[in-house]
């Protein structure tokens, strides 16, 4: 890794004062997206951007309490086979920039006013899996190591 940083920071409550109200007396709901994204340099060709998004979500009852989303990225010099290059861009990039992600979403939801979002472990080798076997069903094939019309773990 040459460098990481944060692309993109956005972190608003919009309910304000009624949503720490209901929150003494309603259990929120919170929703995480993920999303890895990642980006060839022109010069030199071996080195990429990855971009870890991560978008949070609390709901208490219908009103919003925060939206927090955050792009981190980090700068690889990838030295691999052609085969071996988006492995490691998808799953091994991301699993070095998500314990940093993770730190700077519990600090912005704490700095909110909310209880610091403390994200789980995120199987990024799993999530690889599963897009390259939505990929493959998309197009009609069988993802990379199953037999035609087997299923895929995930």
């Amino acid at each position: 890794m040459n460098s990481q940083y944060i692309k993109d920071l956005s972190f608003e409550a919009p309910g304000g004062m009624k949503v720490f109200l209901a929150l003494q007396k309603t259990p929120p709901t919170i929703t995480v997206n993920l999303d890895v994204q990642a980006t060839p340099f022109l010069d030199p060709a071996n080195v990429f951007e990855v971009v870890l998004n991560v978008k949070a979500e609390c709901k208490v009852g219908e009103a919003v309490g925060f939206i927090a989303e955050l792009a981190y990225a980090g700068a690889f010099t990838i030295n691999v086979p052609k085969e071996h290059l988006q492995p490691v861009l998808l799953i091994e990039c991301p699993r070095l920039l998500f314990p940093f992600a993770r730190n700077i979403l519990a600090d912005v939801t704490r700095d909110g006013g909310f209880p610091p979002l403390l994200l789980g472990l995120v199987d990024f080798a799993g999530l690889y899996q599963a897009r390259m076997a939505e990929l493959a069903k998309q197009q009609g094939q069988a993802p990379r190591g199953q037999p035609a019309g087997g299923a895929a773990k995930a």
